[in-house]
């Protein structure tokens, strides 16, 4: 297999770079990094474009990390190729944000890579060919995108794979797998760095890598490939649904201040695909940032519209879904009231025997497996229940006039809710049906900062 023929052939195919054009390559110092920057380093003088590297050091593996920097800044003063190479406290920036070491690692990979191509780009001035990021996926990885998405729930987009092109960044690495990449450095007698966390089991795409793709090649050796194709028909649906989509809302959304709203009558003759795809739709419209907007979101919205008026469901980011008189509407939420909401900490863990559930007012566990949705901390609102021992349900507003809680305060006492059903009446009570058993296996921990302890 000729992977520089391959290469050149993909970067025509996809239109990755021009005569005159700057690539600025990502590189780790592993095979696929080291074989993308050899390829691009021979291709450059044929194809006439400029190269440079980029390098993140994440210091997260010590030594480790320190030798992959070393080798790469050897490997480009050898190839005589420009680097740019920066040191990022990735663990820091994860527990700042909330993040997996990894998708931190990845989150500042990207924005410091674009960072380079942009300044690239206004050194070099409007007139001159377009830069772009080159980074080393190859079609196992797209591949093994397609399996953990699948196996995360994901929609059609998930399902796509890893893109050729996509926001600036090329891949031409992208139409061969690792057997070949390895091959092809291992011919050439280019070295390359391993990186342990590779071998680690403890990554969901590393189990993925090494024990589920193998086996999948057990039964099909071209199993990877296929996945990569199944993934680009996927890609295809998705286009043309997101195509649908988006003219069904120029041609029926209105907007009501902030809100987007749709006929519920034109919502409802949709097939149920192309309904969450125009609800979407209407959400990136309305501003919502999709980014922890998952599929059980969608569906949970999608189950209002037709419904009865004034019905509400709560999405991330503090956006909701609702009806009107005959128009689904999606857009922020009570934001005055969330500003008065208390913070809440949420813990996740296993239940083990001899367990003993906390008698705290302000710090209660649930049985998660029981959760089919996100709970959400909102004000009541009509319809609003919770269950009792023995199976029976009550109304929050009963349950609040028979409390003797004043009036003037019930519109003031935080819920923590999944759709109408109240989890925690917060100071208060739980529901029955959330209460720890037996038979519970992942129990949520849910405090609220600053309670009493």
């Amino acid at each position: 297999m000729d992977l520089e023929k391959l290469v050149r052939d993909t970067m025509e195919f996809y239109h990755m770079t021009e005569k005159g054009g700057h690539i600025v390559a990502a590189v780790s110092g592993g095979a696929d990094s080291a074989c993308l920057l050899h390829v691009l380093k021979k291709l450059s003088g044929p194809e006439g474009f400029t190269l440079e590297a980029f390098h993140m050091n994440h210091c997260l593996r010590g030594e480790e990390a320190d030798r992959d920097e070393r080798f790469t800044k050897e490997l480009c003063a050898r190839l005589s190729v420009p680097l740019t190479a920066v040191r990022e406290d990735v663990r820091a920036y994860g527990e700042k944000h909330g993040l997996s070491e990894e998708e931190a690692g990845r989150i500042l990979r990207y924005e410091k890579l674009r960072a380079l191509v942009a300044e690239r780009e206004r050194e070099r001035g409007a007139a001159a060919p377009p830069c772009a990021a080159a980074t080393a996926h190859h079609r196992d990885d797209s591949a093994e995108t397609v399996l953990h998405n699948l196996f995360r729930g994901s929609g059609l987009k998930g399902l796509r794979g890893i893109p050729p092109v996509s926001e600036g960044v090329i891949r031409p690495l992208i139409r061969a797998d690792r057997r070949e990449i390895e091959e092809w450095m291992e011919k050439n007698r280019y070295s390359w760095c391993e990186d342990s966390t590779n071998r680690e089991n403890h990554y969901a795409r590393n189990r993925i890598r090494l024990n589920i793709l193998p086996l999948a090649e057990e039964i099909n050796a071209e199993a990877a490939a296929h996945i990569v194709r199944a993934g680009s028909f996927i890609a295809q649906a998705d286009d043309y649904l997101e195509g649908q989509a988006e003219k069904l809302c120029l041609q029926h959304c209105v907007h009501d201040g902030a809100a987007i709203g749709i006929p519920s009558a034109v919502l409802n003759q949709q097939p149920d695909i192309l309904r969450a795809y125009v609800i979407r739709r209407m959400l990136r419209l309305s501003g919502c940032s999709m980014k922890d907007l998952g599929a059980v979101h969608v569906e949970a919205a999608a189950a209002l519209a037709g419904g009865r008026t004034g019905k509400r469901t709560d999405l991330p980011g503090g956006w909701s879904a609702w009806n009107g008189y005959g128009v689904f509407f999606v857009g922020p939420g009570r934001e005055e009231e969330e500003k008065n909401l208390p913070k809440l900490r949420f813990s996740l863990f296993p239940r083990e025997k001899a367990m003993e559930i906390p008698k705290n007012q302000y710090t209660k566990w649930f049985d998660y497996d029981k959760m089919k949705g996100v709970p959400f901390l909102r004000f009541r609102r009509t319809g609003d229940y919770f269950m009792l021992p023995g199976g029976g349900r009550k109304s929050l507003k009963a349950y609040m006039i028979d409390e003797k809680i004043p009036r003037q305060l019930r519109d003031r006492i935080p819920v923590l809710a999944e759709g109408d059903h109240v989890i925690w009446i917060i100071g208060y009570r739980i529901s029955e049906y959330y209460k720890v058993t037996a038979q519970t296996k992942q129990i949520l921990e849910v405090t609220v900062d600053g309670g009493e302890k």
